[in-house]
């Protein structure tokens, strides 16, 4: 890359939109899908009949706070209570809830990629949950585990829900929880959500819903590329695609050009030919069973603790602690 390019690619978004789509086959990462659209957006996919996972981990802390809760209580000292990519707080606010009435000895510290996001819920739970201290925070995963070593003076819990971790393949998710790992005292957990195989139609259909709200959403990272470089990306010529593999359990989603193209992308000096019924890789999501999880924590020199699954065996949180 010359000095010129160099120069251009100034920001982290800018760099990894022209490594995408100058690589083959082109990809884009999803978590540039979420501005304040993007995030509206993943709130509406919550919300679809088909995207069971929200439903169901919300019913496993609905059936399980008060287990979960006493899993979490610190050893007379309190707790931290670390949430990765914490959204909405929809399912969370059920625990917190629940640690409030009870007079558990915690603070919640929710970090999100999305600033929109953590400020929402900032100020949702100064309205609705009062009493609970709250320190919002904005970072990446990986830019997270870094900051993670600072919280040791008393139990810390980690939570990671939805099944964020299915965005890692699994050597990336072995690197991810064995960093966890590496910022864990002996009683401090993780306690992270896992969506379960599952007869395949059930898993398309939450990723490529008949209302075409997933289809918006993935194009939304076109968009910001039209917005925020100056791209000239017509949407309207990308068909958003899902493809699941059940023997390996990953669903995937893609933009597929419906025709050949040329786009101009000019923050980024850049022209990407299309051929047609090219794609671009956009999202993962990965999906376990016991033995994949179990192997993961292994790989990873973690234990797992116990677990808590919904009624239709859709979707599981386990408890891991350090080895």
């Amino acid at each position: 890359m010359n000095t010129t390019t160099e120069t251009i690619l100034d920001t982290e978004f800018k760099k990894d939109v022209y490594a995408g789509l100058t690589a083959f086959p082109k990809y884009l990462f999803s978590k540039y899908i979420y501005d304040k659209k993007g995030d509206k957006l993943f709130q509406d996919i919550m919300d679809l009949e088909e995207y069971y996972l929200t439903n169901s981990e919300f019913e496993i802390f609905t059936e399980n706070k008060k287990a979960i809760c006493e899993l979490f209580r610190g050893n007379g000292h309190g707790f931290d209570l670390i949430e990765l990519g914490a959204g909405d707080g929809k399912k969370t606010k059920v625990l917190l809830r629940h640690l409030d009435e009870d007079g558990f000895d915690f603070i919640y510290k929710p970090i999100d990629i999305s600033e929109n996001a953590i400020n929402r819920l900032r100020d949702d739970l100064a309205k609705e949950l009062p009493n609970v201290p709250v320190h919002p925070e904005k970072g990446e995963y990986f830019e997270v585990l870094e900051r993670l070593h600072l919280y040791k003076v008393r139990k810390k819990v980690i939570m990671v829900l939805g099944s964020n971790i299915g965005n890692l393949l699994h050597p990336r998710a072995i690197d991810f929880l064995a960093h966890l790992r590496d910022t864990m005292n002996s009683e401090d957990l993780i306690f992270m959500g896992f969506d379960q195989k599952k007869e395949p139609q059930t898993i398309l259909d939450a990723y490529n819903d008949p209302h075409g709200v997933t289809e918006t959403f993935n194009k939304n990272l076109l968009e910001r590329i039209n917005k925020e470089m100056g791209g000239n990306f017509d949407l309207d010529k990308f068909k958003h695609w899902e493809v699941y593999d059940p023997e390996s359990g990953t669903a995937k989603s893609y933009l597929i050009a419906k025709e050949a193209m040329s786009v101009r992308i000019d923050a980024i000096d850049l022209s990407v030919q299309f051929d047609p019924w090219e794609t671009i890789h956009t999202e993962i999501s990965q999906k376990y069973d016991y033995k994949i999880v179990e192997w993961l924590a292994e790989e990873s020199g973690l234990e797992i603790v116990t677990s808590f699954v919904d009624s239709r065996n859709y979707f599981k949180d386990y408890v891991f602690r350090r080895k």
